[in-house]
């Protein structure tokens, strides 16, 4: 992910049956802080399809935790 600060404006949403064409669905739309602290009260499945996105990057969200 691109260089981005606490307070960057985000929207964080799930990707589901990315198999079969998968449908977004949007859980959060606000900062990356609250989208962080949504994302880890998630249930263990969720959190493997959640993705956040900047205005110029996507990342999933377990790819940050890694790094």
């Amino acid at each position: 992910m691109r260089s981005t600060y606490l307070e960057a404006t985000v929207r964080l949403y799930h990707l589901s049956d990315a198999m079969e064409g998968g449908a977004a669905e949007t859980l959060f739309y606000g900062s990356l802080t609250q989208a962080m602290q949504i994302a880890a009260q998630q249930d263990e499945a969720t959190q493997e399809g959640l993705f956040i996105a900047t205005d110029n990057d996507v990342v999933a969200y377990l790819d940050l935790l890694e790094g």
